[in-house]
């Protein structure tokens, strides 16, 4: 990725953009997966540490927090996330809260991966 043309902060805008319109998508930055859904859900996945910050609810953007320079970007990682057979489950590092959540694109999702 070239540092000046890529900002992290953008593809998160544009994939609640997404999840507010409810579209469904999935945008793959380096090693890293956004996805919004049918339902208006958004969120930002590293596969390889199976970490996730969910970026919409319902079509409402959620915060998240990202620090970015020209060449750097770091990440408020609010959880982890598997993917079992059709159900994404989540885990929520904070409250200890998991959820399984059924009808977001989980073979597309695991292929990435």
């Amino acid at each position: 990725m070239e540092g000046k043309s890529f900002r992290l902060a953008d593809e998160v805008r544009y994939i609640q953009r997404r999840a507010a319109d409810h579209d469904g998508r999935i945008v793959t930055v380096g090693q890293l997966v956004l996805f919004s859904t049918e339902t208006g859900d958004a969120w930002l996945l590293d596969p390889a540490d199976r970490l996730a910050a969910r970026l919409a609810r319902d079509g409402e953007s959620e915060p998240i927090h990202i620090e970015e320079t020209d060449t750097t970007f770091a990440i408020g990682w609010k959880g982890r996330y598997r993917i079992d057979g059709p159900a994404f489950v989540y885990s929520d590092r904070d409250t200890g809260r998991v959820a399984t959540i059924l009808g977001y694109p989980t073979d597309k999702l695991s292929q990435i991966a």
